[in-house]
């Protein structure tokens, strides 16, 4: 169920309403840029939904290296969040995922992918509808590919909802970093991120898909 913020603006995240009233952005906001891969690094790229919220479940495994919060997918060199917000630019929001494939596998972020999102659903995330908040997992290998597919094709045999899984698996195309202000930002403002999470119904929805398994 939508928060009531989102019934009152629909065509508005509900998250970007969290950073300042009313979808107020920061002034000449800064654009992140993508850290330096390590010798031996690999990179995953994951769309979920509000980008904020993809970041910390991957922060906390284990051999990922950095996570970046950007946009994927779209027709426009260096978007801005309130281009893609506005849903004209075709960019997703996702997550960059730079990891030691030493230490973690491919297979290993694939699961937790599924488990902080909601499959079954089209260009929406929870609260947050529009062709931006859509699922995809991005491949940049044809290793990954394979890997992905395999991936979608057992959780489409062992979910435990009926609905059927209608995540893409598509090729990558140029990931552009967001502003900074978006980066690490359940870190740098966790109680904003707390209340944007439970207004949006994003845990209580990926309980009921994914019960205890559901992870953030």
């Amino acid at each position: 169920m939508a928060s009531p913020i989102s019934a009152l603006f629909p065509a508005l995240r509900v998250c970007a309403l969290t950073i300042a009233a009313l979808g107020s952005w920061p002034a000449a906001a800064q654009m992140a840029k993508l850290p330096a891969a390590p010798p031996g690094s690999a990179v995953a790229t994951f769309a979920g939904g509000c980008f904020w919220c993809m970041e910390q479940p991957f922060d906390k495994q284990p051999g990922v290296i950095a996570t970046t919060s950007g946009y994927i997918g779209g027709t426009k060199a260096n978007p801005t969040y309130e281009e893609v917000s506005s849903g004209g630019t075709g960019h997703a929001e996702a997550v960059q995922v730079l990891y030691d494939p030493r230490k973690v596998s491919y297979e290993k972020l694939l699961d937790i992918f599924w488990h902080n999102v909601d499959p079954t659903v089209s260009n929406r995330q929870f609260c947050d509808v529009g062709s931006q908040y859509r699922t995809g997992i991005f491949v940049h290998t044809d290793e990954q590919r394979k890997a992905a597919e395999t991936s979608k094709a057992a959780v489409e045999k062992e979910k435990p909802f009926k609905e059927s899984v209608v995540t893409p698996i598509v090729a990558a195309t140029e990931f552009w970093p967001a502003e900074e202000y978006h980066q690490d930002y359940y870190k740098k403002n966790p109680v904003r991120y707390t209340y944007y999470r439970t207004g949006c119904g994003r845990d209580a929805r990926l309980k009921q898909l994914w019960g205890s398994a559901a992870t953030h």
